[in-house]
This record gives C-alpha cells, sequence and structure tokens, in this order.
C-alpha cells in the first residue's frame, strides 16, 4: 500500500516494542485502529455531502474518477480504441482494382 513490506514491517513492530514496551502496545494499537476507523468516516461523510450538494445526477461520482491521471489515462486508452476500429475498418474494405481510393486536397 504504501511501499511497505513485510521486512519493514517487522522492523517497525519489533522498534515498538522495543520504544513503548509490551504491556503498552495493544493500546497503541486499538487507538491507532480506532482513529483509522475515524478517519474513514471522516471521508465517508465528505463523499456523501458532495453528492448530496452536487444533486442526484452526480449520485454515481466515484472521487478517484476526478484524478487527473486516471482522466488521461481513460482518454488514452479510449483514443487507442477508436484508432484501432478505424484502422479495422480501413483494411476491412479492399478497394476493387480499378477504383482509385479518395484523395482530400485539404488533408496535404
Amino acid at each position: 500500500m504504501f511501499g511497505v513490506g513485510l521486512p519493514e514491517l517487522a522492523v517497525i513492530a519489533f522498534v515498538a516494542v522495543l520504544v513503548f514496551g509490551p504491556d503498552k502496545l495493544p493500546e497503541f494499537a486499538r487507538q491507532a485502529g480506532r482513529m483509522a476507523r475515524q478517519m474513514k468516516n471522516f471521508a465517508n461523510q465528505a463523499r456523501d455531502e458532495l453528492r448530496d450538494e452536487l444533486g442526484p445526477e452526480f449520485a454515481d461520482l466515484d472521487l478517484r474518477d476526478l484524478d487527473p491521471r486516471s482522466i488521461v489515462k481513460k482518454h488514452i486508452i479510449e483514443a487507442m480504441n477508436e484508432a484501432e476500429a478505424e484502422e479495422a475498418l480501413a483494411t476491412s474494405t479492399p478497394l476493387p482494382s480499378d477504383e482509385r481510393p479518395p484523395y482530400d486536397l485539404e488533408a496535404t
């Protein structure tokens, strides 16, 4: 999730046991869990308020859709699919041997 693997997690747990001691560590873990749950609830409430304020046409709003990387990726994939469809259409209808391909003066 944050680039933390099993070895890093083990080192963090070991340091936490050394710093806080084994008696206080469960209480700190409970507090961290409570805080994470509370942050998730805040985020969900903010999302729901945003949906309510924007109206029913945005009822299916997903905040990940607002990420610029996903927007650019979506448009690039759509453009690539359109180009592939145009290419497939162009190669699927060959011209008869006596007919010349269309010539567009504005394209040259």
